[in-house]
């Protein structure tokens, strides 16, 4: 694996660890004097931790102006809270909230140095070429899933039959900062936490096995997989008052979004652009109830192929010990304790089916036409990705 070359790109200043909250207003502060703060509905800002932040950027001179986002941004959002603020020009935009907060605020600080509509520039639709240019962007999560406070690009939808789910991308949409505090995740509902979690686990599962992996993104990927496996169940079910669990889920997220923007992702996600476009199952969701599915079949299909698959296989079978919480034993065993250690998540922690959204057979075929494996190391054919959805169903 060291043959082949890779590339490591730029990553945020991560400010990791419980308390670090404190830490915003002199990372606004030293930025300027305004600041645009995007969150989501309204769990933070009916947090003491909301009056307690206000309070910090008073004292530290900065002025700010807010906005939240309900569900997952839209175009139409961004576009009509850039136009707002573009000419106010705030000196940093941060964002406070899960992924869909943390992309709305990613996509707002890239667009309020543009003109015109956020769609001219999402990826399968563009008609322009962002130049790159942003206002100073920091990310505070308040869940432990997408890891978007480490990624390149805002995902933004718009849902219903002719709906989409794409990206606004360039190298220089990496957040400044990745402010994570996972004191921030307490009391997190079971079911969000579960979602979130599997969404991470996909992300450091997908990127590990990536065809575009390397020796640098496996590390991170395994130590992710380990602080996963450490807190998982524990978040899920003891969340509220078990820092000890958040902060390693807080970390497997972090860590996931890390691998994702270095090594890519696998058909799962490949999934979740075209679903998203449809109906109106978070993204959490649709990774978790895919996931076990997938990986089945995937695994299945790197079988067929033998030694060739070799280093793939060995990878499913290391993780899949490690979710089990055993030693390894063999390739065979280890994949299937995978699978079915995540049937059983899956299972236990209620992940919704697609039908649950109202998806039936009659969608598949739009959303196949627009699925893709991404950088999965195996390649499945129309009807073995359709069979996954079925089984979903």
């Amino acid at each position: 694996m060291f043959e082949v070359p890779f590339v490591f790109s730029r990553l945020p200043d991560i400010h990791f660890g419980a308390g670090t909250l404190a830490r915003l207003p002199g990372l606004l502060r030293a930025r300027g004097d305004t600041a645009l703060l995007v969150t989501g509905g309204a769990s933070f800002r009916q947090s003491p931790a909301f009056d307690t932040l206000m309070q910090g950027l008073r004292e530290a001179g900065v002025a700010v102006e807010q906005v939240s986002v309900a569900g997952e941004p839209s175009p139409d959002f961004v576009d009509t809270v850039s136009a707002r603020f573009r000419a106010k020009a705030p000196a940093s935009v941060v964002s406070i909230g899960g992924g869909s907060a943390v992309d709305a605020g990613k996509a707002i600080s890239a667009m309020l140095t543009q003109e015109g509509s956020v769609r001219d520039f999402l990826e399968g639709q563009e008609t322009r070429r962002h130049d790159g240019r942003k206002r100073p962007f920091i990310a505070v999560p308040t869940s432990s899933g997408t890891g978007a406070e480490a990624t390149k690009n805002a995902v933004l939808s718009a849902v219903g039959p002719n709906g989409f789910k794409n990206s606004l991308r360039h190298d220089n949409f990496m957040p400044d900062v990745a402010l994570v505090d996972p004191v921030l995740t307490l009391g997190c509902p079971q079911a969000v936490t579960a979602a979130c979690g599997l969404d991470a686990l996909t992300q450091l599962l997908e990127a590990y096995v990536s065809t575009k992996a390397s020796p640098l993104t496996d590390a991170l990927a395994w130590s992710g997989l380990e602080a996963f496996a450490a807190g998982f169940v524990r978040a899920c079910e003891n969340g509220a008052d078990d820092l000890e669990a958040r902060s390693r889920m807080a970390y497997a997220a972090l860590v996931s979004g890390i691998v994702l923007s270095q090594a890519g992702l696998g058909l799962v996600h490949g999934f979740a652009g075209p679903i998203g476009g449809r109906c109106a199952m978070p993204h959490g969701e649709v990774c978790g109830t895919l996931l076990g599915e997938t990986t089945r079949r995937t695994i299945a299909a790197l079988s067929a192929e033998g030694e060739r698959q070799r280093l793939a296989l060995d990878k499913y079978a290391r993780v899949g010990a490690l979710l089990a919480g055993r030693p390894g034993r063999s390739t065979g065993d280890d994949c299937q304790a995978l699978t079915e250690t995540l049937d059983g998540w899956i299972e236990r922690f209620n992940i919704p089916r697609l039908g649950d959204y109202g998806l039936t057979s009659t969608d598949f075929d739009a959303i196949l036409t627009r699925s893709n494996g991404k950088n999965s190391p195996a390649n499945l054919n129309r009807s073995e990705m359709e069979a996954i959805l079925l089984a979903r169903r």
